[in-house]
């Protein structure tokens, strides 16, 4: 080492633990869930998330875990009102860091009105729920095929 190396020296390189873990983002983790459009889609989209829940960190059962099943509910009711020719609907649980956020994809590529005077009221509902845990509903086009995804936002309760 020579004398230069000596009077500076990275912060880095005093010894001192790297804060480079500081940095690291927590793991995501997603799950989708395929449903047939159907009668049976809203119970077969709560299970398939309510089975995820242990191993996402939220309590089975908590007030958190019975509204993001709520807003399941609502999200894929709508599917078989306003979009009964999607033969599936893909419905994702998706968690990073302190964030929830569920999302419902289905075939029809009209976006729904999430105005105040256009909403219904389960989407009304849905947004109320996403704002008590102050999050958000949103709507975007799907990525992947001609139809849409609704999204709602959750912060996770502590």
């Amino acid at each position: 080492m020579t004398s230069d190396d000596r009077r500076f020296r990275m912060p880095w390189h005093r010894g001192r633990p790297a804060a480079a873990v500081e940095h690291v983002r927590p793991p995501v983790r997603r799950h989708v869930t395929s449903v047939r459009v159907g009668p049976n889609a809203v119970r077969e989209a709560r299970e398939a998330v309510a089975g995820h829940f242990a191993e996402t960190g939220i309590a089975p059962g908590s007030a958190f875990a019975d509204a993001v099943l709520l807003v399941v509910s609502e999200l894929v009711t709508n599917v078989l009102r306003h979009a009964p020719h999607s033969p599936l609907t893909d419905v994702g649980v998706t968690v990073a860091g302190d964030q929830l956020v569920v999302s419902v994809a289905d075939t029809e590529p009209r976006l729904p009105d999430l105005t105040l005077e256009g909403m219904g009221a389960g989407l009304r509902m849905v947004a109320e729920l996403a704002a008590d845990y102050d999050g958000e509903l949103s709507a975007e086009p799907a990525v992947e095929h001609d139809g849409k995804v609704v999204l709602v936002r959750f912060e996770i309760p502590l």
